[in-house]
């Protein structure tokens, strides 16, 4: 397994099959995808995995994570957001947040994240906002 930082438009097409089949290519796209970080995992020279952070100050925004369904369910998914949240650990920033589709809330939660506000609808899929704090704790 080999996770790489990757183009945007390297991600379009595992974000399209995943999470909007219905939808067209160009709706998977963005508002701030060219500047924003982009992360591949690859088995064989395959990208069978994508995420993709937003930062603003010292806030980085996860968006658009998706694992290729034939790939899910062997923690590839899982290695890619501890890489990704190591990273952002070691550059200094101090929160990270997403919205996660409510049937993946479980997931974001293994990672320290908690759910703040109420279940909101977009696109017709229901979400909570989630966020962790990034800052080691002194206690």
């Amino acid at each position: 397994m080999d996770i790489r930082k990757i183009s945007w438009d390297e991600a379009l097409p595992i974000r399209h099959e995943v999470l909007w089949p219905n939808k067209s290519l160009l709706f998977c796209q963005v508002k701030g995808d060219d500047i924003a970080k982009h992360y591949g995992v690859y088995l064989d020279d395959k990208l069978v995995s994508v995420a993709s952070i937003y930062i603003e100050d010292s806030v980085a925004r996860l968006r658009k994570f998706a694992t290729l369904v034939a790939f899910q369910g062997r923690g590839i998914g899982s290695k890619l957001i501890t890489h990704i949240l190591s990273e952002l650990i070691n550059s200094g920033t101090e929160d990270c947040w997403c919205d996660a589709r409510t049937t993946a809330v479980g997931f974001y939660q293994k990672f320290g994240m908690q759910s703040q506000g109420t279940e909101f609808n977009k696109s017709g899929i229901w979400y909570f906002k989630m966020a962790v704090s990034l800052i080691p704790s002194t206690a």
